[in-house]
């Protein structure tokens, strides 16, 4: 379980075919510290087991399964990305409850300065929207964020210069797709509840 708190950008080094899949490649000197071979790390959002640690990279296996819901098929050397090891029993809980379980990618569509934040603009298709609420939580590249508002086509979130400082989200982001796990909530709620609600076909 991760939190949507970012340790660190790390950069892709290397992207390479693996059986069907990729391994790629990470410089992360600060999450690569302590690692060990089997410890889970959030990958832009997307939870994925170390399969190789020397001092200051790391690496993972991405399957096909991963490349078809994720966008972590997009990344190739030099790009950054946003990084979180698994959270120690124990440790202080911030941002929200993330999986690591990327729903479906969107795409940044719009940065509009508001002071010295922005207001990002996430176009996303119903699968995700159906789960997501204004004010609720959303993980955008594995970073927890606060919905500022939402409409069926998308969402949009402010940006402090903190978040814009510690993560790949801001401005550079725009025109990129995104990784984006909805509220585990949600999906509990529409899961125990769907028995007892009547469709419009069910009510004639």
């Amino acid at each position: 379980m991760f939190t949507g708190l970012v340790e660190e950008v790390g950069t892709v080094t290397a992207v390479a075919p693996a059986d069907g899949g990729a391994r790629l490649t990470f410089a992360a000197p600060r999450v690569a510290d302590g690692l060990r071979l089997g410890d889970s790390v959030a990958v832009d959002g997307a939870c994925l087991t170390a399969v190789e640690v020397s001092d200051g990279a790391f690496a993972v296996d991405a399957v096909a399964e991963t490349l078809r819901r994720t966008c972590l098929g997009d990344r190739r050397p030099g790009d950054p990305v946003n990084l979180e090891r698994a959270m120690p029993v124990g440790a202080r809980f911030g941002g929200h409850i993330v999986q690591g379980h990327v729903d479906a990618t969107g795409r940044v569509a719009a940065a509009e300065p508001e002071g010295s934040s922005i207001r990002l603009r996430v176009a996303a298709g119903p699968e995700v929207m159906r789960y997501v609420v204004e004010k609720g939580s959303i993980t955008v590249d594995g970073v927890s964020l606060t919905v500022a508002s939402r409409d069926d086509e998308g969402l949009t979130i402010a940006l402090i210069p903190h978040t814009m400082e510690a993560t790949t989200l801001g401005p550079g982001a725009v025109g990129r797709r995104v990784n984006l796990e909805v509220d585990l909530v949600a999906k509990y709620v529409e899961a125990l509840t769907r028995p007892y609600v009547r469709t419009p076909s069910e009510d004639g």
